[in-house]
Parts: structure tokens; C-alpha cells; sequence
């Protein structure tokens, strides 16, 4: 039978964050067991808190420690262009760009049927239900990745939103095919959002 104390088992568990493998865990578990007792103890704190302070906002669906979210309250952003992001992280990646002044929804994932995730369990009727109580949207920028579920997603919602008066427009091809927004770079998000098409 293995023995693992403390040291494993943190290893184990930093090596299920994404990005990190065994080696960079194992650096990580040192480089805490290096510093003072109080930089551990404040970690172990805000990682207790994050589930019980950070939820999901009930209008954009990011997330949010105030609900509706700053973003959603903030009468100077332009609420007639909607964008339409996979998960509550990239807000932040498109917000760093500067180049985006309107509001957010968060579908939740994308369409992947392999994996068992249908337009059921994305919150597709929500922008529905968002476009339908705001008359003023007059445009829906994709900000999908590049890849086949995002492109399916995106042919998906082309579709049903050729019932509304809006827009419907996509981040241009400066994003690589196959790639992540959380790892573009701002000058090329910043060009995408810039030169997005009409889809």
C-alpha cells in the first residue's frame, strides 16, 4: 500500500488544474511550503470563500460577488450590442481588450453532442428572452472560439436569431482556427473585435 501525506495529496490535487501538471504541482506545493505559514493560511481562505462569495450573475451569467453584476449596472455600457461567450471567464480576456463597451451573456458551453451537451443545456432561450425584453439590441457579436463546436454553435444561433431584428456578426479571422480565447494575445482580440463580420 502507498503511503502519501500532505505534500501528495496537495500535488494531486494542483495537478488537476488546468495548465498544471505533476511537475508544476509539485513546484507549486514547495514554493507554499517555502513561504510563511500566513501566505498558506491566506490562500487556504480565499479558495474556501470562492464557491460561498462568487456566483453567477442572473443577467449575463458571469461572474459576479453583487448581483446583477457591475457590468450589467453600468448605465454607461451600450446595452444594443449583446456579446456571446462561451464561459463567465472570457469577460475578462474581451474586457482587457478595450475594444468592447456593451454587455455580456454567457451561454454555459458550447454545442457538443459527443460529450452530451445540447442547445437544452446552454442558455440560448435566455438571449432569447433578453433580445425579446430589450428593443434597443440591434447587434449579437459570437465571441466563440474557432473550433467545431464553435462553429456549430454559432450556425445554431444565426438560426434561430434570423427571428429578431438584430445583427448577428462573428470576431474576425484574426483568432487562429482551433484556437482558445483565454490564450489570444489583446492586440489580436483587439483586431477581431474590431473587424468583426456580419454572419
Amino acid at each position: 500500500m502507498t503511503h502519501t501525506n500532505a505534500i501528495d495529496r496537495l500535488v494531486t490535487l494542483l495537478a488537476k488544474l488546468p495548465g498544471v501538471g505533476k511537475k508544476s504541482a509539485r513546484r507549486i506545493t514547495y514554493h507554499i511550503l517555502d513561504t510563511e505559514t500566513s501566505y498558506a493560511i491566506a490562500l487556504a481562505d480565499e479558495l474556501s470563500l470562492l464557491h460561498k462569495t462568487i456566483f453567477c450573475c442572473n443577467e449575463c451569467g458571469g461572474y459576479t460577488e453583487t448581483n446583477p453584476c457591475h457590468i450589467c449596472t453600468d448605465l454607461r455600457r451600450d446595452r444594443s450590442i449583446i456579446c456571446v461567450i462561451e464561459r463567465a471567464a472570457d469577460i475578462r480576456i474581451i474586457e482587457e481588450s478595450h475594444e468592447f463597451n456593451g454587455i455580456f451573456h454567457v451561454l454555459g458551453g458550447l454545442i457538443a453532442p459527443l460529450e452530451g451537451i445540447t442547445t437544452e443545456n446552454l442558455s440560448i432561450d435566455k438571449l432569447l428572452l433578453r433580445i425579446k425584453n430589450n428593443q434597443n439590441t440591434k447587434e449579437i457579436i459570437l465571441a466563440l472560439n474557432p473550433t467545431l463546436e464553435g462553429d456549430t454553435t454559432a450556425l445554431y444561433l444565426q438560426k434561430v436569431l434570423k427571428e429578431y431584428p438584430v445583427e448577428v456578426t462573428r470576431l474576425a479571422s484574426g483568432m487562429p482556427v482551433g484556437g482558445d480565447i483565454e490564450y489570444i494575445d489583446r492586440l489580436t482580440l483587439s483586431r477581431s473585435l474590431r473587424g468583426r463580420i456580419k454572419f
